[in-house]
């Protein structure tokens, strides 16, 4: 059984960690100069939302399943508001003429701004909640925990290869990156209509 568990929970991991690598991607265009302690801070952010999100949702399906229900249909609709407007934000300042070193600090994205961007590409994994419904909580724990294993290696991949990127795009990273995380938001949104 653990066997099946882990290479059932490493396969979500790389299915849901893919929003959170393009964001990532994106974060790295954005800031090319982006040290590696960010690095890790980042790709250790959204690997913690992708985690707690299954579990999250394995607590809903155990305890208050109906209401749980009733809050999947808003997932596809919150994933676009937030990772719009996100983009749309990285949009307007990359359009922005450059104004020196002011507008490189204004481009590295915050703390809440990461935070939002955790919360929009990892709620979906809310819904993984139904898949491990019938695991003991150690089981659940530790299939968390892959996936938040597989998101961090894939998110810091996303985060080098976007910075080695940026540092070739220069000044359009903002735009290149705010159109990513648009395109995400709307990839979701579509992808839970059409299913």
């Amino acid at each position: 059984m653990n066997g099946i568990l882990i290479f059932n929970s490493l396969l979500l991991g790389a299915g849901l960690a893919m929003d959170a690598f393009t964001v990532s991607l994106a974060n790295g265009l954005n800031e090319p100069d982006m040290p590696p302690a960010r690095h890790h801070g980042i790709a250790g952010l959204f690997a913690g939302f992708q985690a707690a999100m299954p579990l999250l949702g394995w607590l809903c399906v155990r305890t208050v399943a109906s209401c749980f229900s009733a809050f999947e249909k808003c997932i596809p609709w919150i994933a676009l508001l937030l990772l719009s407007y996100i983009g749309i934000k990285m949009l307007i300042e990359g359009l922005r003429p450059a104004q020196g070193t002011e507008s490189e600090m204004q481009k590295r994205p915050g703390f809440r701004t990461l935070i939002t961007q955790g919360i929009a590409t990892s709620i979906d994994a809310l819904s993984v909640g139904f898949t491990i419904a019938d695991y003991s909580f150690p089981q659940a724990l530790l299939s968390a925990g892959i996936i938040g294993a597989v998101t961090d290696a894939v998110c810091l991949c996303g985060l080098v290869i976007g910075k080695k990127a940026g540092m070739r795009l220069a000044g359009k990273a903002s735009v290149v990156g705010g159109l990513l995380l648009i395109g995400i938001g709307a990839e979701i949104f579509i992808s839970h209509m059409l299913a």
